[in-house]
């Protein structure tokens, strides 16, 4: 009961915190908010504060303060959801798809009312700037310009602070470790496309912006003096000129087709946010970089951990080649690491690459596998056939000329409870690799009734539809063998329909094609002594205390700066009358010192506090893995035992369907498993292609509305999850 208080009391604190931040930006551009706030920072300016700590205070700290809150939330309600089950509402069925298109994607109901708020929110601060700008209209003196160019210039401007307004909320989607989407349920994965709106949307405003200032420019025939300016104070406007062409380098790379043809090029490409970035502060100021200030103080400090995280690199134990040309990577975890079913990690092998990481989905379980977890890798890009071939290679070598393959991982992140359980039913839609999730989640039922345990109540029906172009990727669900089997002592049931696409009947049973998986090969590396285990992330309390020992140090740092370098215009003297001691106090710091100089040590305040959060986190990790006196036990027999041990050989029942060429009638499938399991909560679960994903959303859709049995009172309420790994 006290746990269940400290939840809902952290709720409410991030509602409130949210909400004033929220409020704070529909402020800002109204005159009231103006007038109060240049009060505010006088009176900040006479204290240690002084204005920049309380520019920190109000607009950047809201949202580190959520995130830290946020992640105290997360793990105390990861203990009190284990056994809850889905409650049907209005607010939940908002969640479910409402639109389906090749062009944007699937989108929920709250998604679109999200979008529509944000552009209103656009429209409402351009609206109300733009009106204020245009009743007090003042000639430049260094720009002799028209009415129409000086109010077109004035539009520009404001298009700025748009593209400014996209920029503060661009990089919180792409948070792993200090995720503050994952508060609301949205993982890493899923929340990567909000990044890729909100950065399209930044740039469009930006080039607008920039193109506009350009073109008065050139009409007024100034464009020769100004567009070199690097101006003492106020905006510069050279470093805004750097700022949009990096801005546009990194948004084309990052474009569908270069991305997924040339990912080495989008990957080191957009390694340009730090120029990007250091050139918005100087081009912007001080003042306007405390706006977006949140979202890189959090990547950066997210950045770090992970890097962190990663230190020291552990080996592959073994690797297994499948004939669908897939591997299967076992690598070391610690006994303590633990994660839940559809987890990702990313990965890094310095001898493919040395810089490039790449996400692939977990297939085990942390129930099962105490030592050892595994991901399964589809070989088809230029460095997943890098690892292919490397892998051959050692398998054609001998056995004693086997080389180890060191690999970097960060993760594993996913869910923090175990959203699958909360239905009735499960439906689950796979296409090709798409299995990988899956079978992280066959593997923890099967856990969970393999050990008799009575934690969780397990879905009672479970129907998994695979569509595979050839009958090799079937082998891939071996590991799964014994809950096909379906015993009658298995607390759910299974059943497996799988269609062949390309190929034709080849008359072999299921249990026939799974037993052909025996032409797996596999590959054990030959290490030399104790090697370093999978660790994971920090826990929850401490990634929460090192965001806020990250702040403190930048807000102290900051104020023993600006107090060492800056004029604070103390020294007015007593006899000038009040109205004049505050307006020199707020002009001293500007004629005195160049406007780049608060910027700077923003800059330096920001790297030092990041030196000190690592060394804290450094010894964290040093003695997370002192622990343990040797990391990991070196024994490869152990650890083929193990692996061996998830593979239970059995007939698999008559009852699972193998259909071959073509694909399956999704709709028939859907109305065939609703009637079995008459109306009841379902979860639907789907990973592949997106045209899969979309036409599966489509079905949640119309049948969650209409489809209705006997009872009218009681419909079937599908739940729809898209699950995503590639990025």
């Amino acid at each position: 009961m006290g746990k269940a208080a400290v939840v809902i009391l952290l709720k409410v604190l991030m509602i409130l915190i949210s909400t004033a931040w929220l409020s704070l930006w529909l402020l800002k551009p109204t005159n009231l908010w103006t007038k109060k706030w240049k009060a505010a920072e006088s009176s900040a300016r006479n204290t240690v504060f002084g204005y920049y700590g309380l520019d920190f205070t109000v607009y950047t700290f809201p949202v580190i303060a959520v995130a830290m809150i946020g992640l105290v939330y997360l793990k105390l309600q990861s203990w009190g959801q284990r056994n809850r089950r889905q409650i049907r509402s209005s607010t939940a069925a908002f969640s479910n798809p409402l639109v389906t298109s090749s062009l944007v994607g699937i989108l929920s109901g709250v998604e679109i009312l999200s979008v529509f708020l944000f552009i209103l929110f656009l429209a409402w601060t351009f609206y109300t700037r733009i009106s204020h700008d245009f009743t007090k209209l003042t000639p430049m003196e260094s720009l002799k310009l028209d009415l129409w160019q000086l109010k077109f210039l004035r539009v520009a401007t404001r298009f700025g602070l748009l593209a400014e307004a996209c920029l503060a909320l661009l990089l919180l989607p792409i948070l792993r470790e200090l995720a503050v989407f994952r508060i609301l349920g949205i993982q890493f994965e899923a929340s990567v496309r909000y990044h890729i709106w909100l950065g399209t949307a930044m740039i469009c405003f930006a080039t607008f912006h920039g193109a506009s200032t350009l073109f008065i420019w050139g009409v007024s025939h100034y464009i020769q003096d100004e567009i070199t300016k690097w101006q003492r104070t106020g905006r510069i406007y050279l470093a805004g000129e750097i700022t949009l062409v990096v801005g546009l380098v990194m948004w084309i790379t990052s474009l569908p087709q270069i991305r997924r043809k040339r990912f080495e090029i989008f990957y080191y490409m957009h390694h340009l946010y730090i120029i990007f970035l250091v050139f918005f502060l100087l081009h912007a100021g001080d003042r306007h970089f405390y706006m977006i200030f949140a979202g890189v103080f959090l990547f950066c400090l997210d950045k770090l951990l992970r890097i962190l995280q990663s230190w020291p690199q552990t080996h592959i134990l073994s690797a297994r080649l499948y004939p669908c040309k897939v591997v299967e990577l076992i690598l070391p975890k610690d006994t303590g690491l633990k994660y839940t079913p559809t987890s990702i990690t990313f990965m890094k092998i310095p001898s493919i690459s040395r810089f490039q990481w790449h996400s692939f989905s977990i297939t085990s379980s942390s129930t099962i596998d105490h030592h050892t977890m595994s991901v399964l890798v589809k070989c088809d890009g230029r460095w997943t056939t890098s690892l292919y071939d490397n892998i051959r290679a050692q398998l054609d070598s001998d056995a004693d000329k086997m080389k180890p393959i060191p690999v970097a991982i960060e993760g594993p992140y996913g869910p923090s409870s175990l959203t699958f359980l909360r239905y009735d039913n499960l439906l689950l839609v796979a296409g090709g690799i798409g299995i990988t999730p899956f079978l992280s989640i066959l593997h923890e039922i099967a856990a969970t009734q393999g050990n008799g345990s009575s934690r969780y109540r397990l879905p009672s029906r479970i129907q998994l539809i695979y569509v595979v172009k050839k009958s090799q990727y079937i082998g891939l669900l071996q590991s799964a063998s014994s809950l096909l089997q379906n015993h009658p002592s298995n607390k759910c049931h299974l059943k497996l329909k799988v269609f062949v696409t390309q190929e034709k009947q080849c008359g072999a049973t299921l249990g026939e094609m799974l037993n052909e998986a025996s032409q797996v090969q596999s590959v054990h590396f030959g290490l030399k002594g104790p090697i370093y285990a999978i660790h994971g992330p920090q826990s929850l309390y401490w990634t929460a205390a090192l965001a806020g020992i990250a702040s403190i140090t930048f807000l102290v740092f900051l104020i023993c700066f600006n107090h060492i370098f800056v004029p604070s215009g103390k020294n007015t003297s007593g006899h000038h009358s009040s109205k004049q001691a505050v307006s020199s106090k707020m002009k001293a710091p500007k004629e005195k010192s160049p406007s780049w100089v608060a910027d700077i040590l923003i800059i330096s305040s920001f790297i030092i506090s990041l030196a000190c959060t690592s060394l804290v986190a450094i010894v964290l990790r040093w003695r997370r893995l002192k622990k343990e006196e040797v990391p990991l036990v070196s024994s490869k027999e152990e650890k083929v035992q193990q692996l061996s041990s998830i593979e239970t050989k059995g007939v698999v029942e008559e009852e699972h369907e193998v259909h071959f060429g073509g694909r399956p009638n999704l709709k028939d499938e859907f109305s065939k498993f609703l009637n079995e399991t008459n109306g009841s909560d379902i979860g639907v679960l789907v990973s592949g292609p997106e045209t899969m994903k979309e036409a599966v959303a489509s079905l949640c859709q119309q049948k969650s509305g209409c489809f209705q049995i006997g009872n009218k009172e009681k419909k079937p309420y599908l739940s729809f999850h898209a699950l995503t790994f590639t990025l």
